[in-house]
């Protein structure tokens, strides 16, 4: 695991701990030699997680579309910085360079970009470990939402299982490094043995 993607909010919230948490994982990924991949901002949890990386001599790799530099929240002082021409191009290209994805506290941007990934894998687009990182409780409705899901029968039980949720960056890591995908060609092989055996009873 040499690069992993974080997912979080162009603002730092109303709680101190948002930031600190922010803070916390960035100096840790420094630590570990782990580069940072992330939207390239310089507000926010954003520019927190950057600039606690950099400050710990590690790499950061933002990427941005033009249409935010052109708003001036372009981080000049990270490791790299690619501007790209949309939203849809710098999703695909953070996917590109990450060998996971972690989400920390953000809003509809960050839900968005998870959740594409974790659709993407479930469509068997990618194998990559995915997982939410939160404090105060601050993912806590998601998951229940999730359960929801799963109980009214719109998700996989698999699939709600295959990603990360928690507080401690170290658990976080350990889960990663020792990833295996849980849900999607074993997912997607049961419904085509299941389609094949229609279309063969039915012949």
């Amino acid at each position: 695991m040499k690069t992993l993607c974080v997912y979080c909010g162009s603002n730092a919230g109303s709680d101190p701990a948002y930031a600190a948490l922010a803070r916390d994982l960035g100096t840790r990924l420094a630590r570990d030699g782990i580069a940072l991949v992330y939207g390239g901002g310089n507000v926010g949890l954003m520019g927190i997680v950057a600039d606690a990386v950099l400050a710990g001599g590690g790499e950061v790799i933002g990427v941005i579309p033009q249409q935010l530099v052109d708003w001036e929240v372009a981080h000049k002082g990270v490791t790299r910085l690619e501007v790209v021409d949309s939203m849809h191009t710098r999703k695909a290209r953070m996917f590109e360079l990450a060998d996971g994805f972690i989400a920390l506290p953000g809003g509809f941007g960050t839900l968005d970009e998870m959740f594409e990934m974790l659709t993407w894998r479930q469509l068997g687009l990618g194998r990559k470990p995915c997982a939410f990182l939160g404090v105060n409780g601050f993912w806590e409705p998601l998951m229940a939402m999730l359960d929801t899901m799963v109980r009214e029968r719109f998700l996989h039980v698999e699939q709600r299982s295959d990603m990360w949720h928690g507080t401690e960056i170290e658990a976080l890591l350990e889960w990663m490094r020792g990833y295996v995908p849980a849900q999607a060609d074993k997912w997607l092989d049961e419904k085509r043995r299941s389609q094949l055996k229609l279309t063969t009873e039915d012949v």
